[in-house]
């Protein structure tokens, strides 16, 4: 072990690493790299109400834990960042084991306030390898917060974008540090922690939604002369919302008209819970079975309800039926090439998505049975069948935890480029699946997250949503579902809140007589805001009306006093603002 150390100690090459390749970043909310790229710029906020921020005062208002030695570093282009010596040697003992420590970055006390949401960021940089580093905001009470995690690399730099949520408890100094249970050197960069009242960040939510969901529409109502009409009535009917909202569902909707009226007035998606999964089509060997999900379809396109096809495979060990799991290699591939075929071909041009290979961030049945390599062949033999259908990575802790190392935003955008990157894959039409199943949402954690998976610039869906039942059950769900609304890299949402007879999984909406319990009473309340608009207006003198529109299909009736009348269909999206339209009657 003391060879190890010390050519460990040997490797870490501290002249070429000053000397290395940083990171880019932008002064921007909703923005973060997913690159190990070159110079890192300004933090965040200026900081936030971090000291010294970018360490161009040395390592002023920073300190180091036990016998950990820190200085600051430069770059080739002058660019400074605090680094640390010694954390991989205190992490053993003199007899060459490791110790029960961590690895630490340099830490700051800062003065923390109770009912307080702290968006953080950091570049961040490990001396050797790649490590997870973690992001921790120690409270004033003791408790050690976790405030987000990546894979940091060495040699160049990665950012970090979390947070966490102060609660009334948590008033006092606390300490802000980065930490990693790998035995490496933590290098920091433009560290920000910025405070938000809950109504300012509540406040912000709510612009970013308008931005991203509305549009404000210039309609101009001419007569058959083609000259601009004042004064002329127009009614606006909303046909369909633009945002994708739904809910997972279940058999029972086929024989149960009450569970069927009141999923289809409200949803725009579906997935079945269940009834798509292999173990549900095919419990036999080679008696594959797919009358459910056959009318469960149906059912949805008789009222013009999108379905997203969940799920082709399951990653995880336990999911598998009992006659795939001790199959040899031959056999898998034939029994896994059957069932891909049976169910892509049957609904190719029927769902709007797949999901592949289910959390297979976590699990990797397949990929221990068939080699490294499982993932990309099985999403590009889907895509060689399903040329429309969006392909997803569905996993779980993504947004939820950050205390998961396996499923970290890094992490998932690293097995996303994985897949991007086998060979023939490069057209495939890939999405980014967000299961979300939340016990206490930390939503400055699950803003950072989305941003900064939005840069894959893939479609992002949060896709199965809920929240574990407690007194906060309405309150956390409203919190979730709004972060998710406003951020404009999300392009939908589905909750995972399919109605039983004996009970829900996590979370229910409804009674067994479809009446809303307080969780179904706030998703009907976000529907209806999600979609208010004017339902009249007025042309001014010159045949112009301004529309403030939720983006979806709408019908305009233009009405006048001279009995002139006309109907017209328009779609408001993002760039309906650009230009005019002109309703003729």
């Amino acid at each position: 072990m003391r060879n190890f150390v010390e050519k460990l100690v040997l490797s870490l090459l501290w002249i070429s690493l000053f000397q290395g390749c940083m990171v880019q970043s932008v002064e921007y909310d909703h923005t973060a790299s997913i690159e190990c790229l070159r110079d890192p710029m300004k933090p965040l906020y200026k900081g936030g109400i971090i000291q010294n921020s970018e360490f161009n005062n040395g390592l002023m208002g920073w300190s180091t834990y036990r016998n950990i030695k820190a200085g600051v570093g430069k770059s080739a282009s002058g660019n400074r960042f605090a680094v640390v010596q010694g954390a991989i040697s205190s992490l053993f003992s003199a007899a060459g084991d490791a110790a029960a420590s961590q690895s630490h970055s340099v830490y700051q006390k800062v003065q923390m306030q109770g009912d307080t949401h702290y968006s953080l960021s950091a570049w961040l940089q490990v001396s050797a390898g790649t490590a997870h580093v973690r992001a921790v905001v120690k409270a004033p009470n003791g408790d050690n917060i976790t405030a987000g995690a990546i894979d940091a690399q060495s040699g160049c730099w990665t950012m970090l974008k979390g947070g966490m949520t102060a609660h009334s408890y948590h008033s006092g100094q606390g300490e802000v540090f980065f930490e990693s249970d790998t035995p490496v050197d933590i290098w920091v960069d433009s560290v920000s922690l910025q405070p938000f009242s809950f109504d300012e960040w509540d406040a912000h939510a709510r612009r970013s939604a308008d931005k991203a969901r509305r549009s404000m529409v210039k309609v101009v109502a001419r007569g058959p002369d083609g000259q601009p009409m004042p004064n002329m009535s127009v009614s606006i009917q909303l046909l369909r919302t633009g945002f994708p909202f739904g809910n997972t569902m279940t058999k029972e909707i086929i024989s149960n008209p009450a569970y069927e009226k009141w999923f289809f007035s409200r949803f725009t998606v579906a997935t079945m819970e269940n009834e798509m999964k292999w173990y549900s089509t095919e419990w036999n060997q080679n008696q594959e079975d797919y009358k459910i999900p056959d009318d469960m379809l149906k059912m949805a396109q008789k009222y013009g309800v999108k379905v997203r096809g969940h799920n082709v495979f399951w990653d995880d060990q336990n999911s598998q039926i009992k006659w795939v799991r001790p199959m040899g290699v031959d056999q898998l591939k034939a029994a896994m090439q059957k069932r891909l075929k049976s169910v892509v071909s049957r609904y190719a041009g029927k769902v709007i998505h797949w999901d592949v290979l289910n959390e297979n961030l976590h699990f990797n049945f397949f990929e221990t049975k068939l080699g490294p390599n499982a993932s990309p062949m099985i999403y590009q033999q889907v895509g060689q069948i399903d040329h429309n259908a969006i392909l997803f990575m569905n996993e779980f802790n993504t947004l939820e935890q950050p205390m998961d190392p396996n499923g970290t935003p890094t992490r998932y955008i690293a097995k996303m480029k994985l897949i991007q990157g086998y060979p023939g894959n490069g057209g495939l039409k890939l999405g980014v699946g967000l299961e979300s199943h939340f016990s206490t949402p930390n939503i400055p954690y699950v803003r950072g997250a989305l941003d900064t998976l939005a840069q894959l610039k893939l479609p992002m869906w949060m896709t199965e949503v809920d929240v574990v039942k407690g007194p906060n059950q309405v309150k956390y769900l409203e919190q979730v579902l709004r972060e998710g609304y406003a951020h404009p890299g999300v392009q939908g949402i589905v909750m995972w809140a399919a109605w039983h007879a004996n009970g829900c999984y996590v979370m229910c909406l409804t009674d067994n007589s479809f009446k809303n319990l307080p969780v179904g009473a706030l998703v009907d309340k976000l529907i209806a805001e999600w979609k208010t608009h004017a339902t009249s207006a007025t042309t001014d003198a010159n045949g112009l009306v301004e529309l403030d529109l939720a983006h979806g299909d709408y019908k305009l009736t233009v009405n006048h006093p001279s009995s002139l009348a006309a109907s017209h269909t328009i779609t408001v999206d993002a760039a309906s603002s650009e230009h005019t339209i002109s309703l003729k009657v």
